[in-house]
């Protein structure tokens, strides 16, 4: 029974940390957009921020699924461990992201929230998920 009350406990820290985590995810592709990512995407719905925003939250739910499953024994250290490597993750993808934002034309952020689809969505959301998963693989 303690392994159960053990093992809820663990899953209660890692999981807050990964709400975190993806919270600060939600800020930062709003702080790299113009405007409100929430009027954006539930009232304006609009497909880019939301393409772009999903993108964000996938790749830091795979950084955190990666570094949880390889955790240390300690559970400290994994903790700290799983938190150290979303930041990272989530300070990669906002390099990457300016760095595509410095190699195009215009501004990546109001692109990105224009109304009418654009394949640069395409391009930003699949740079999120490479990013992630170059940090999901230094892990293991």
């Amino acid at each position: 029974m303690s392994d159960i009350v053990n093992g809820l406990g663990r899953a209660t820290a890692y999981g807050a940390l990964g709400l975190v985590l993806l919270v600060l995810g939600i800020v930062l592709v709003d702080v790299l957009t113009p405007g409100k990512l929430g009027r954006q995407i539930w009232q304006e719905r609009n497909r880019n921020a939301a393409v772009v925003l999903s993108s964000s939250l996938l790749g830091i739910g795979g950084i955190v699924f990666t570094s949880i499953w390889t955790t240390y024994e300690d559970f400290g250290k994994g903790l700290a461990s799983t938190a150290t490597f979303g930041l990272l993750g989530l300070v990669m993808m906002a390099l990457a992201f300016l760095v595509v934002d410095l190699i195009t034309p215009g501004r990546l952020g109001a692109t990105l929230v224009e109304p009418e689809p654009h394949p640069a969505v395409w391009v930003t959301a699949s740079c999120n998920l490479a990013v992630s998963a170059i940090i999901s693989a230094s892990i293991a």
